[in-house]
């Protein structure tokens, strides 16, 4: 976590403190089965997302094994921050509709120090390269909640996760990329408690698993040129949300992204964990 990112959640728990006290006041006429958070039809949610990452990519071609590539060590990528929106519809007490996009992007240019083999093509020591690596995630889901109580609730969440992952780079040689798209079936959890009316908690997790052979099952949509893709991926965030008013809130959170594919030609492993701070509107 950079030094900025430890300041915004600082000063966002500092702000909690001081203004815990005058909006439980605000909202001491509300029932106490509707909690700040709980009480809209349409919520908005737009924030920034300042992950560290560890992230490998390997191409063979042609016959010819590709070099496992550190996009830190290797490609000179750092961290960056990427925005994300996430639109959730209540169109009941226990149902909630999901949607959520999350644009990844990385850039970097740097001289090789290495020998690097991507899709066939051998990089030596010395050489400038430009790499980019794009990563972007629509994701379509249901929540229904089993538990439902004046103080939070639990539910299950059943979601279609559509990734476009693309990893590319750029030399005198040329430009020669990797691809992987298509729509992913997850399931997870959901838990939300609320220690005051105005202030929630939330943890939630998504996952699913690529069987050995995706032709198989619909997996077998999740790259153009139909490889036999297996790998894993696991969605991890835990949240707290400040409701100011019951139209508008703010709220911060960790999230962790573990994403594994390999096939018998491409390999890629993307971790990337951090904070993120955003602001909430609801309707």
């Amino acid at each position: 976590m950079t030094r900025y990112t430890s300041t915004i959640i600082a000063i966002s728990l500092a702000a909690l403190i001081t203004s815990a006290t005058a909006a439980t006041a605000q909202f001491s006429a509300q029932s106490s089965n509707t909690p700040a958070g709980d009480n809209y039809k349409v919520e908005l949610f737009g924030g920034l997302w300042e992950p560290s990452h560890d992230l490998t990519v390997a191409s063979n071609a042609f016959g010819i094994v590709g070099t496992i590539i550190d996009a830190r060590r290797d490609l000179g990528i750092t961290s960056g921050r990427f925005p994300e929106f996430r639109l959730r519809l209540h169109p009941g007490r226990r149902h909630r509709v999901r949607i959520d996009y999350l644009p990844i992007e990385y850039r970097a240019t740097t001289v090789i120090e290495r020998r690097i083999i991507f899709r066939g093509i051998a990089h030596e020591p010395g050489i400038l390269v430009s790499s980019t690596l794009n990563w972007k995630t629509w994701r379509f889901g249901y929540e229904y909640d089993l538990i439902h109580r004046s103080r939070g609730h639990f539910g299950l969440i059943v979601e279609a996760k559509y990734t476009d992952l693309e990893a590319s780079l750029d030399t005198s040689f040329g430009h020669e990329f990797v691809r992987a798209r298509g729509p992913i079936p997850a399931i997870g959890a959901v838990l939300r408690v609320y220690p005051l009316p105005i202030f929630s908690i939330a943890g939630e997790i998504t996952a699913f698993g690529l069987p050995d052979d995706p032709g198989d099952s619909i997996l077998g949509a999740f790259d153009a040129n139909r490889f036999p893709y297996t790998g894993t991926y696991i969605d991890f965030d835990i949240s707290g949300t400040l409701n100011f008013t019951r139209n508008f809130g703010a709220q911060f959170g960790y999230r962790s992204l573990d994403l594994n594919v390999s096939s018998n030609e491409d390999l890629a492993a993307l971790k990337l964990t951090g904070a993120y701070i955003g602001a909430v509107v609801r309707y």
